[in-house]
């Protein structure tokens, strides 16, 4: 079982533009900057924004026009809030396209969602389930 405070999952994500990324990443929904590593042409090695005690990388694609092996594509990601209609606001002022407008949903969370300019949804709710049974690191 971990024991340290230190998120088990880190949701590992590549752009095309890892700059405009992360820029619009911290502005639009208010992630931390963490660390960016840069390869001496500019290209993203490795980042991590923060999000309350977790943790997401970013990183460029792959520059040589065919996809790397981690190249994989736009996903949805969940992100826990307090207050999601704050972070809707600021994605709003920000530019961000909304694809989900505000929701009080069934299962008691308020949310939204937000697509960045390269596909990625971002989906912000108060809906916070925990571990119940913890699998082994391998």
């Amino acid at each position: 079982m971990v024991t340290n405070a230190a998120p088990s999952i880190y949701p590992t994500l590549r752009y095309a533009d890892a700059q405009g990324a992360i820029a619009f990443l911290v502005d639009a929904f208010g992630f931390g900057r963490q660390e960016v590593m840069e390869t001496p042409d500019g290209a993203v090695q490795h980042g991590l924004l923060s999000w309350g005690n977790g943790l997401i990388m970013v990183s460029s694609k792959s520059g040589t026009g065919e996809p790397g092996l981690f190249d994989l594509g736009p996903m949805c990601l969940y992100l826990v809030t307090e207050d999601p209609d704050a972070v809707h606001d600021r994605a709003v002022a920000a530019g961000a396209e909304i694809v989900m407008g505000l929701v009080d949903q069934d299962y008691g969370s308020r949310e939204f969602a937000a697509r960045d300019a390269e596909g990625f949804v971002w989906c912000f709710g108060t809906y916070q389930p925990a571990v119940t049974t913890a699998a082994a690191p391998a």
